[in-house]
């Protein structure tokens, strides 16, 4: 043919006997490379490598002095390109300048370590997962006892002794319901007692054929309402008294009681889960879980243990308090009540003096007018 079909550039790379290009085609690859680079960065001034890899041979592209020059032979260019090299350098996010003759440097950024800050949205994501699984396994307990389809663990003498407390709790208020009915009911008979006293006492004054008469029964009236007032004093100080015993001191063993019977719950739950878990296969998948579960459990054991003998001790501490208490309101009790309708004025004020009972005077709970400025 008398004229070639033309042929792409760069398929016609011709190679000298040992391999390497030949000078000329060297030469336009060099001046192609110059062109690609930015403006103000001298070919014969860039290095461009990779940094952070065992092997500094791969993805490097070396660039030796511009041809032309008289001060050097131009060097070969070298080009070994590496997908290897090129995905790593893409991992890294920076790039590398290294001027002639100097080291690398690595443009300076936040360095953050990403196992050791914790996310607070984690913490309570995984705090909700946790208590969200615990309150599904004692739901499932709970139904479970309901049913009779599920096993519950039962200590038989701190279960009696549990419910005889709260067996007690409802007669001890059932007491203090009573005694503030006759507390209410004996304020008013002294109440209307003070009246009628001052009312034969009135009477007595303007009326002289009747003025024995009346004052007699003016002083009956005043010293029934005195020792009635006496009496209410007792009443009111064992009606206080029984209250503290019923709503602080029962209540806080009661309260230890449901933390202790929560505590079963969960120790029954994660009882259950384990034993299901030993029933079914072995295998690579199911040890962990096994592992975890029996991890789990003995936690719970060891907290359902100590709240049952924290429940132990306090029934054994507030049968000793109650002993004490109730045998000295129950005296002060009976002592005034027998006082009082027998009609034994300084028996009935002996009783309050053993007991340190201060009577009120009226108007003492009325604020002062210092107090009120």
């Amino acid at each position: 043919m008398a004229q070639e079909s033309p042929k792409n550039s760069a398929a016609e790379i011709p190679v000298t006997s040992n391999g390497q290009l030949e000078d000329s085609h060297e030469h336009s690859f060099n001046k192609d490379l110059k062109r690609s680079l930015p403006v103000g960065l001298g070919l014969s001034e860039t290095k461009i490598t990779s940094h952070g890899f065992d092997s500094t041979k791969e993805g490097v592209v070396e660039a030796g002095p511009f041809p032309g020059s008289s001060s050097a032979s131009p060097k070969p260019s070298v080009v070994s390109p590496s997908s290897a090299a090129a995905s790593r350098l893409a991992g890294q996010g920076c790039d590398l300048i290294v001027p002639r003759g100097g080291r690398a440097q690595q443009k300076s950024g936040p360095v953050v370590l990403a196992d050791e800050v914790k996310n607070p949205a984690m913490e309570k994501l995984e705090l909700v997962r946790k208590w969200s699984l615990n309150t599904y396994k004692c739901t499932r307990q709970i139904i479970s006892e309901k049913l009779g389809r599920g096993s519950r663990t039962v200590d038989l003498e701190l279960e009696a002794q549990i419910d005889i407390l709260r067996e007690n709790k409802k007669k001890y208020e059932n007491i203090l319901r009573l005694a503030q009915t006759l507390s209410t009911q004996l304020f008013q008979m002294v109440h209307t007692q003070r009246q009628l006293g001052d009312a034969f006492a009135d009477l007595s004054l303007k009326s002289l054929e009747l003025h024995e008469e009346f004052g007699y029964n003016a002083d009956t009236q005043k010293l029934l309402a005195k020792n009635g007032e006496t009496l209410l004093g007792a009443i009111n100080f064992f009606i206080a008294s029984v209250t503290t015993l019923v709503n602080k001191t029962i209540e806080d063993t009661l309260l230890t009681v449901k933390q202790y019977e929560s505590a079963r719950i969960e120790y029954d739950a994660y009882r259950t889960d384990l034993e299901e878990l030993n029933l079914g296969p072995r295998d690579a998948n199911t040890l962990p879980k096994i592992e975890q579960s029996q991890q789990l459990f003995q936690v719970h054991k060891e907290k359902y243990d100590k709240m049952r003998n924290d429940v132990s001790i306090k029934l054994k501490f507030l049968e000793e308090n109650k002993v004490k208490v109730l045998h000295n309101q129950l005296v002060l009790f009976h002592n005034a009540i027998a006082a009082y309708f027998a009609g034994n004025q300084k028996q009935l004020e002996q009783t309050l003096k053993e007991f340190h009972i201060k009577l009120k005077t009226p108007g003492a709970d009325a604020p002062s007018w210092l107090e009120e400025q």
